[in-house]
């Protein structure tokens, strides 16, 4: 794995990576430990949690996985607790638990509507705002990467419950740049396009004649790769993005551009 950062840019920094038992979420919380940070990764299925801990004690920093629901703000406040216990005060966030399915508008159930919208939005926004807390009370400093999804500006016929949430968590993100900016505490948005060996990508676009209709629509011709989804979001939590807050990085090979 390579970074462009050193590895000692999180040296004696807790982070916390929800979803970081697999996918994305992964590669973010390997990239953060091989940068020197003790780690916490949230999930909800305890054999990945398990096996991505094993990955990561292997790099030889102290890693706790917790077993949680992001959805149930009680449960997360407590866990917020522990990990301040288990590995020191929480400086860096990165929310990438996520829900998805593909259905019709129509079909959509409002339990389906309900969970996925409670898991993006809501479980970010509980993690947040209890990580947050501390922070302030602490006077600590906090850095804070949210992860988005390129259909929030673009709709997306197929995932409307997704992509709604995911555009509340971009403005939400916005929202409180400018509310906590004066403690100290930054928050931004990485949107990644389709990204290879995800779950995401298996389960939205399983289909080969239908990938390769989405990657004649990107310019750079290939998905994203994990490692550079984590790259973007070790460049926003670090001091080298000191400046930067409330900004929402684009990672879709030129997507959004157009073919033309």
């Amino acid at each position: 794995m390579h970074t462009m950062l050193n590895s000692n840019t999180f040296h004696g920094q807790t982070a916390l990576v929800t979803g970081g038992s697999s996918g994305i979420g992964l590669s973010i919380a390997l990239g953060l430990a091989e940068m020197g940070a003790n780690v916490a990764i949230l999930g909800r299925n305890q054999e990945r949690l398990d096996s991505a801990v094993d990955q990561l004690t292997a790099l030889g920093h102290t890693v706790r996985g917790y077993s949680v629901d992001v959805r149930d703000n009680v449960e997360i406040q407590s866990t917020i607790e522990k990990i301040g216990q288990d590995l020191g005060q929480i400086n860096l966030l990165v929310n990438n638990a996520a829900g998805n399915f593909r259905v019709d508008p129509l079909e959509l159930s409002p339990n389906g509507w309900r969970s996925v919208v409670e898991i993006v939005l809501t479980g970010t926004w509980n993690v947040t705002q209890a990580v947050a807390r501390v922070a302030i009370e602490t006077g600590g400093p906090l850095s804070v990467v949210n992860i988005g999804t390129t259909a929030a500006a673009t709709g997306s016929a197929s995932t409307v419950h997704s992509a709604s949430a995911k555009s509340g968590v971009i403005t939400m993100t916005k929202s409180l740049a400018a509310a906590w900016a004066h403690h100290g505490i930054r928050l931004n948005i990485v949107s990644p396009g389709l990204t290879k060996d995800t779950g995401g990508v298996d389960a939205l676009y399983g289909s080969p004649d239908e990938l390769a209709g989405h990657l004649k629509a990107i310019p750079m011709g290939r998905l994203a790769e994990k490692q550079e989804i984590a790259n973007a979001c070790a460049y926003l939590l670090s001091d080298y993005a000191a400046y930067v807050t409330g900004t929402n990085l684009i990672i879709d090979g030129g997507r959004q551009l157009g073919t033309h």
